[in-house]
């Protein structure tokens, strides 16, 4: 399946990340894993997936075998 983060890229630049177990839902952001995380746990959170945004979007195409 195929994720499409391209809201969460133009809304969070450079920043992490703290997203729900569906992945595409943003629970809280910060400049650092420990201010995202610290906000996800203050929201109820305890087991959020991690994300940093990159700053410049680069493209992959691949495939697993």
């Amino acid at each position: 399946m195929v994720i499409d983060w391209t809201h969460i890229y133009k809304k969070y630049k450079g920043l992490w990340v703290a997203l729900k177990d569906d992945e595409v839902t943003v629970i809280s952001s910060g400049k650092d894993l420990e201010l995202a995380s610290k906000k996800a746990k203050n929201k109820g959170f305890e087991n959020p997936i991690f994300f940093k945004v990159p700053k410049k979007l680069t493209y992959f195409v691949g495939a697993s075998i």
